[in-house]
């Protein structure tokens, strides 16, 4: 390009912007004029506020048409599908609603009989299928999983005057979180110590749906409607109307030696040099309605493998005592040759614990306390199966009815069922932790908080995305989340159409 031709092209750039210029002369005006000096701080952010977004509009609409100018038909273009694309047609429009306003994409199209167009200023710009601008997606996504679809409609059009409906908000939602199992697959989770003891945990929170989402059993039972009383449940009936979401939780932790009384201090001088269980980091969650148990045990378990894929750290698999959960870990551990030992949640004993209690004790007998901390103190030792069976001497001994002994029982039962998975002086001798709490605090924030709003009735696209931008989001790695995800829409949407994956330069 000759220096002539350069200047030109600057002062026909320079022209490109002038109606952006007339907007921005006449803000000057309006500030500088008579009438801004006598309104109140409020009212001037307000006037900004609605006449700067419009100048932010103007600029993107003016650099739009600028590149359409500047688009020069080529030869022809080479589709995926190896049609060669020779007939250019000038002056396609297509919308694009964006976080400032309305704007309008002109760009050249190639077309062949028989072959779907081509845009390649498209793909420079790496438009979205929808109308919807990646800036108004992304809002979606942040704010319906923040709060419920209407209150996400109202801060979307609050941030950026635009408005959207409810079913488009849900839309971009789960188009924004297409992309979580693929992002995980490829991210390097951050590096642990060598002796940091790895910990995962898996557990369910039920969510209520529409029928239409209910898993097949479950929809049978809601369908059947058999209940003793219409107008409410009766003592063990469900409504049958929730599907469970299934979370999973992968995170480090460096060893804290721990004995029973650091766990259960009895004085007060162990109270004050009891020391406190492992802290998570590296805290990783995963949550899904569609996928069932297995599938996410299997998530947590890649996600795992990222973090020691020699195996050379030890493996804790926390639960609650759930026998299919269990299960799921044991099985995807065989699979893999993955050796983890699975500790039940101590604070799930202790609930336990106190059942018993109720049937030697009158509700709200310090003596109760006691008598909870003694046993619990003896399983932290590693006697389970032996206060099991004391227990029930116990209520043998104090000639208590099957009503009265229920908690007793429930506990013994409890005690020696899980047995194998309560070896708590091998976990406090290692340093491990031995409660639930990350996996029961994201049962609660992911599930529950967001899901369980009064009213809400879930369908299974719009609960999926929500739980996995929930997750991506508690992890901490939306933003690094979001630059993937719009490469792989790139690539899904333009770069796939195109022969080798060039999209030629539309400049």
């Amino acid at each position: 390009m000759s220096a002539r031709d350069g200047t030109q092209a600057v002062a026909a750039a320079a022209d490109a912007f002038d109606r952006s210029r007339v907007r921005f002369d006449g803000l000057v005006g309006l500030l500088a004029g008579g009438e801004a000096g006598g309104l109140a701080h409020f009212d001037l952010e307000a006037r900004l506020e609605s006449e700067g977004r419009e100048l932010l509009r103007q600029l993107f609409q003016d650099h739009l048409d600028l590149r359409a100018g500047r688009e020069r038909a080529g030869v022809s273009v080479l589709g995926a599908d190896g049609a060669e694309r020779r007939r250019v047609e000038a002056g396609r429009q297509r919308g694009l609603a964006s976080v400032f306003g309305e704007l309008s994409v002109t760009r050249l199209a190639y077309r062949e009989r028989g072959a779907g167009d081509l845009h390649p200023a498209d793909g420079l710009l790496n438009l979205p299928v929808e109308r919807h601008s990646h800036g108004l997606r992304r809002l979606a996504a942040l704010e319906a999983s923040r709060g419920s679809f209407e209150d996400a409609v109202a801060a979307i059009e609050r941030a950026t005057g635009q408005r959207l409906g409810k079913r488009q908000t849900e839309d971009l939602a789960a188009r924004a979180a297409g992309d979580f199992e693929a992002f995980y697959a490829q991210r390097t989770p951050s590096a642990a110590s060598d002796g940091d003891v790895l910990v995962i945990s898996c557990d369910g929170k039920g969510v209520v749906m529409r029928h239409d989402a209910l898993r097949a059993q479950t929809a049978k039972a809601a369908a059947a409607g058999h209940t003793k009383l219409a107008a409410r449940l009766s003592k063990g009936e469900k409504r049958n109307r929730k599907r469970l979401a299934e979370v999973g939780a992968v995170y480090d932790a460096a060893p804290v030696r721990r004995t029973p009384a650091d766990v259960m201090p009895g004085t007060e001088t162990e109270r004050e040099s009891a020391l406190a269980g492992p802290v998570a980091k590296g805290k990783w969650l995963a949550a899904s309605i569609l996928e069932d148990a297995a599938e996410v045990a299997a998530a947590v378990f890649e996600e795992a493998e990222r973090r020691d894929n020699e195996n050379a750290r030890p493996w804790v698999a926390l639960v609650d005592g759930n026998n299919h959960q269990i299960s799921r870990i044991q099985a995807e551990a065989r699979a893999r040759g993955t050796p983890v030992t699975i500790v039940c949640d101590f604070v799930h004993v202790l609930e336990y614990l106190w059942k018993a209690a109720w049937s030697f004790h009158a509700e709200g007998d310090p003596a109760a306390e006691t008598w909870v901390r003694r046993h619990a103190t003896a399983i932290l030792q590693g006697r389970a199966t032996r206060v099991a069976g004391n227990v029930r001497r116990q209520a043998t001994n104090a000639g208590l009815g099957p009503t009265e002994r229920a908690g007793a029982d429930a506990a013994a039962k409890y005690l020696t069922n899980k047995a194998p998975y309560l070896d708590y002086p091998t976990a406090l001798d290692n340093g491990w932790p031995i409660a639930t709490g990350v996996i029961e605090g994201a049962c609660r924030h992911l599930v529950k908080d967001r899901m369980d709003l009064t009213g809400a009735r879930w369908g299974l696209t719009g609960a999926e995305a929500i739980l996995k931008l929930r997750a991506i989001r508690s992890n901490g790695d939306f933003d690094d989340y979001w630059a993937f995800h719009l490469a792989q829409e790139h690539q899904r949407v333009h770069k796939s159409r195109y022969a080798h994956g060039q999209i030629p330069d539309a400049a």
